[in-house]
């Protein structure tokens, strides 16, 4: 198998289409050749033994670091409302979003 000539039948202008895309006949060229390259290695790698080898996320452990839950003093509400672009009644002002 070449890696210069995929032979995977890829319709670029279509899935360009799906993605609403706009591109060249230059790009739908090169994107056909990438996605086809691309499509060869999957299929390379579908032929691969994997048994007994365990799915991962990660190639290494990865562990949460979590702190301890502690209730601590907050901010007195004057103060965080100080940096507030607008406020009313103790409340934050925002846009309506809603109709």
């Amino acid at each position: 198998m070449s890696t210069n000539a995929p032979h995977h039948t890829i319709d670029v202008p279509y899935l360009a289409r799906l993605a609403r895309l706009e591109i060249t006949p230059e790009e739908v060229e090169l994107f056909g050749g990438q996605i086809g390259r691309i499509l060869d290695h999957v299929e390379q790698m579908n032929k691969l033994d994997i048994t007994g080898i365990e799915p991962t996320a990660h190639a290494i452990t990865v562990f949460d670091v979590i702190r301890e839950d502690r209730v601590t003093e907050s901010l007195p509400k004057e103060t965080i409302l100080e940096n507030a672009p607008r406020s009313a009644n103790g409340l934050f002002v925002v846009p309506k979003v809603l109709d």
